[in-house]
């Protein structure tokens, strides 16, 4: 007998159930579920046939229905496809957002020095304060656990954790329920020690690997990635002459090429959530060593959803700032309206 969508949708319901009380599922409760609409009567006997099948059982007479192993294998299986289609899907869209996104970052700051004649920089945005949005734990061998992390803006990591256990696949399951009904939603901040307690507490013997996955959330969410900077303009700076002798147009250059204290000064800006609009930074005001002969001026531009980035202009202390400041405006606006024409 072949297990169609309408069986498979019970055999769901029966486990989600008994996973949510312990009970045994009667016909009634399925019932109750709005996307079956099926009748009582309809369900009893579909219900038999997935127990003749092997899908789930009777502990007693008159009790509603158990799964059984194979029942379980089959929730396993398919909700372990479903979520890998979603992830594979999530990375296909966040890849191609990304490209776009770099095409339009490199264009930016082409015509922004263009425009203004001076050097320029944007960083790709990149997402703060993420939040956990899902948590996958897959076994992939005897003493392995892959961990799928999804943070906020759908940023996906993977982490192989090693196991001193044999997990079986009905443990694995639980392990996923526990973790992702108790940390879905937070930052790593908000993940305190009474939640950590709490969820070891409930994981039992099983407490060291929640506190190993515990760990991996953390590493993924605080992984300082390299900051990716586009660059223009710096060749203008020699149209300065203050800029330009003893050498330390050379430095600017530099400065411009090994990016190193682009992304200090990205991560800096980015940091100030008090003071994420236009800033100015004057000669010794500014913090790039290299920079203390010049303007700089900042502007951390949003896209939604924790997603940030910094455009910057670097240019003589006598700069024109009323075209730096009103050009920076604009852009950002131009971005946003950008970026949601991309998505």
């Amino acid at each position: 007998m072949e297990l169609d969508d309408r069986k498979l949708k019970i055999l769901q319901a029966i486990i989600r159930n008994y996973m949510e009380t312990g009970e045994p599922v009667g016909s009634r409760t399925i019932s109750k579920y709005s996307d079956l609409n099926l009748s009582s009567a309809t369900i009893r006997n579909e219900m038999s046939d997935l127990e003749e099948m092997g899908y789930i059982l009777q502990p007693h007479t008159s009790a509603g229905r158990i799964p059984s192993d194979k029942g379980y294998r089959l929730y396993v299986d398919r909700m372990m496809e479903e979520k890998e289609e979603e992830v594979r899907e999530l990375k296909e869209l966040m890849i191609e957002r990304t490209d776009k996104m770099e095409q339009v970052l490199k264009q930016v700051v082409k015509v922004l020095a263009a425009n203004t004649n001076y050097a320029t920089m944007v960083s790709a945005p990149s997402y703060h304060r993420n939040k956990l949005k899902f948590i996958q734990l897959s076994k992939v061998a005897s003493a392995q656990i892959l961990t799928v992390i999804m943070t906020e803006g759908n940023i996906v990591r993977n982490k192989v954790i090693d196991v001193r256990e044999d997990l079986d696949q009905e443990t694995v399951l639980k392990l996923n329920i526990l973790l992702n009904s108790v940390l879905n939603g937070h930052t790593i901040e908000e993940i305190n020690l009474s939640m950590i307690k709490s969820l070891k507490e409930q994981a039992g013997i099983h407490s060291e690997l929640v506190a190993d996955v515990i760990d991996a959330v953390a590493e993924v969410i605080h992984s300082e990635e390299e900051v990716e900077i586009y660059t223009s303009g710096a060749t203008n700076i020699f149209r300065y002459p203050e800029l330009s002798e003893n050498g330390k147009a050379s430095e600017l250059i530099s400065t411009f090429e090994e990016k190193r204290q682009l992304a200090d000064l990205v991560n800096r800006t980015l940091a100030d959530e008090e003071n994420h609009g236009i800033q100015v930074y004057i000669g010794q005001e500014t913090p790039i060593q290299a920079m203390k002969d010049c303007s700089v001026v900042t502007a951390t531009y949003e896209l939604g959803e924790g997603l940030q980035g910094t455009i910057g202009i670097i240019g003589p202390k006598r700069m024109d700032y009323a075209n730096v400041v009103s050009t920076l405006k604009l852009l950002m606006d131009q971005l946003d309206e950008i970026y949601k024409g991309k998505r």
